[in-house]
């Protein structure tokens, strides 16, 4: 499957207290998704149903986890989540508005 190629950093700026993080390197990695993901967070934020950084998380937090539960479908460890997550896709992309 032909996929988007992403660098994904995270950086620890404080912890739970405010205080610098022991070691503050940062978490890098590359994945792969179907979607372009600044489209989809481009999206999230157009909906106006949450902030815009939380918007933001939201999208690629999703688009991480479902690109590597689509790819690892076949595992035990998503066996019953699948449904679910199914139907709240269904209910994400049907475009569910704030009333």
């Amino acid at each position: 499957m032909k996929q988007h190629r992403y660098r994904i950093t995270v950086e620890h700026l404080a912890d739970a207290e405010g205080r610098p993080p022991a070691d503050p390197g940062p978490l890098v990695f590359e994945a792969g998704n179907h979607d372009d993901i600044f489209a989809i967070v481009q999206r999230m934020r157009s909906r106006g149903e949450l902030p815009p950084e939380a918007a933001t998380a939201f999208a690629v937090g999703l688009k991480l986890f479902s690109e590597v539960m689509l790819e690892h479908r076949e595992l035990p460890l998503f066996a019953g989540f699948a449904p679910h997550f199914r139907d709240f896709m269904r209910s994400l992309k049907g475009g569910a508005k704030p009333g």
